[in-house]
């Protein structure tokens, strides 16, 4: 049997970019294989992926040579229509994929796309549905990012493709809705489908693959065990912060609820931030941390209840002055990038080009100063929209999900960086985060969030519990 994919000597460069992101590069990937493939983040996985499943030429130019086989066949000159019978893919910006208003339509529609009887689109959607947790009733914009990343996942298992590619699934996904989702997918493999997984979060993942591989200097190598995978990426990052907090308020939770969609998000929260102080709040997908987060910065008004703030209390609406005292890092850093070069981002809102500098350092993206933000990685992107917002010195910094798609170097980076403004500044920091490695690094105190309401609060030991908690049993015997 020819193998599922095979990359022979593969290269490829962007049409605005100097360099190849890929360099004759191998790789091959098995029918009944979980090939796992992770690297420093920037190292071209997600242009891989997109060669794979033809997005690269068909919708993304640039230059390349090599072969790309499928099923022992070229791929070149088929269109993304063909390669998507083939191929499912699942890609790292979740709203990129949605199309539709509700999730039944959603997972239905590539299924109509390939012309499947109505009857078995329905048992289809029902069956994906029931796989990935998702009400096929709720509307798609009522979802938090880890249920959006479940629903493109649902979409691309209800067409049955016998090849998969995912790219950072697992990136907003608590660890029980990631334990799902490789379980399914590694039952798929025991059917004989090929899975191709990228992904940052190894300790997660590695009891599911079958193989690993790196990508690093623009070229696939295979490692020679779990392990050496493991050490490669599997490090707590370590609190270098001070706790700065005083026992002077900045917001006063009372009672807050929200609801939209027919259905009921928070209910009857209440919690004390005090300025200076590091909140980190965990809680599983759709649990409402991201809805919590935008009523906390104005983004969004509670449907009962009060957020009292005391960062400046004359300001009552979202304007501009509130933006410049609290800065919001989005969960998807496409939202919040409008500049045409990198350097520009981050100097938008900076003090002055000195600042700006700095600011470019701190992060990393010193060598893409004159890049234009949207031809980034998505890692990439996230580390540029903490620095373009925590270089106009905000006194509060709110941040959902800052470490996405960060190897454990930038993972570090990010975490250290915030945590220096922390301390220099005395900054209130709350915090989003499904990532264990940095949740403790990140937090004074935790806010356990559970079906909409506040289930626990406590100190920073309160996030091994919640992790603990989330692991699925057979894993810690």
């Amino acid at each position: 049997m020819s193998a599922a994919v095979e990359m022979r000597n593969y290269s490829f460069k962007y049409n605005e970019s100097d360099d190849f992101v890929l360099k004759d590069c191998n790789l091959t990937l098995n029918y009944g294989e979980f090939l796992v493939l992770s690297g420093l983040s920037g190292e071209g996985k997600s242009t891989l992926l997109s060669a794979v499943n033809g997005v690269i030429p068909n919708c993304i130019q640039g230059e390349q040579s090599g072969q790309i086989l499928i099923n022992g066949e070229d791929i070149a000159g088929k269109r993304m229509s063909e390669l998507s019978r083939l191929v499912g893919s699942v890609l790292q910006n979740a709203d990129s994929q949605i199309v539709n208003e509700i999730i039944d339509d959603e997972v239905a529609f590539g299924c109509e796309n390939m012309n499947i009887p109505p009857r078995e689109i329905e048992e289809r959607v029902r069956q994906a549905c029931a796989l990935m947790e998702l009400d096929p009733h709720w509307a798609t914009q009522t979802l938090s990012g880890g249920q959006k990343q479940r629903l493109i996942t649902a979409s691309t298992l209800a067409m049955r493709q016998k090849i998969f590619v995912l790219d950072e699934p697992l990136a907003n996904l608590d660890v029980a809705g990631a334990h799902v989702l490789l379980k399914t997918l590694k039952e798929l493999t025991r059917q004989g489908c090929a899975v191709l997984f990228v992904e940052h979060r190894l300790d997660v993942v590695l009891a599911y693959a079958d193989r690993v591989a790196w990508l690093e200097n623009k070229q696939v190598h295979m490692l020679s065990s779990k392990q050496e995978a493991l050490e490669r990426s599997m490090h707590k990052i370590p609190d270098v912060s001070s706790d700065r907090s005083t026992q002077e308020p900045c917001f006063d939770l009372r009672h807050v609820s929200f609801s939209a969609g027919g259905r009921t998000i928070l209910k009857d929260i209440n919690f004390m931030v005090n300025k200076g102080e590091r909140v980190v709040i965990l809680g599983e997908n759709g649990c409402g941390k991201t809805t919590l987060m935008r009523i906390i910065a104005k983004l969004q008004n509670p449907t009962s209840g009060e957020v009292l703030q005391y960062v400046d209390p004359s300001i009552k609406k979202a304007k501009p002055k509130w933006f410049k005292k609290v800065g919001f890092i989005y969960q998807n850093p496409n939202y919040q990038l409008f500049m045409t070069q990198v350097f520009d981002e981050i100097g938008y809102q900076s003090e002055g080009p000195e600042n700006t500098e700095r600011y470019l350092k701190a992060f990393s993206l010193e060598e893409l100063r004159n890049r234009h933000p949207q031809s980034l990685s998505e890692g990439q992107k996230r580390r540029l929209s903490i620095a373009a917002v925590t270089a106009g010195n905000p006194e509060v910094l709110i941040l959902d999900e800052p470490t996405v798609g960060q190897d454990y170097g930038n993972l570090k980076m990010i975490v250290d960086t915030v945590n220096r403004i922390h301390t220099e500044r005395r900054t209130t920091m709350i915090t989003v985060t499904h990532d264990f490695r940095c949740a403790q690094a990140l937090a004074d105190k935790v806010i356990w969030i559970r079906d909409g309401v506040v289930y626990k609060q406590g100190g920073k030991k309160l996030a091994q519990e919640y992790f603990k908690s989330q692991i699925p049993a057979e894993f810690l015997r």
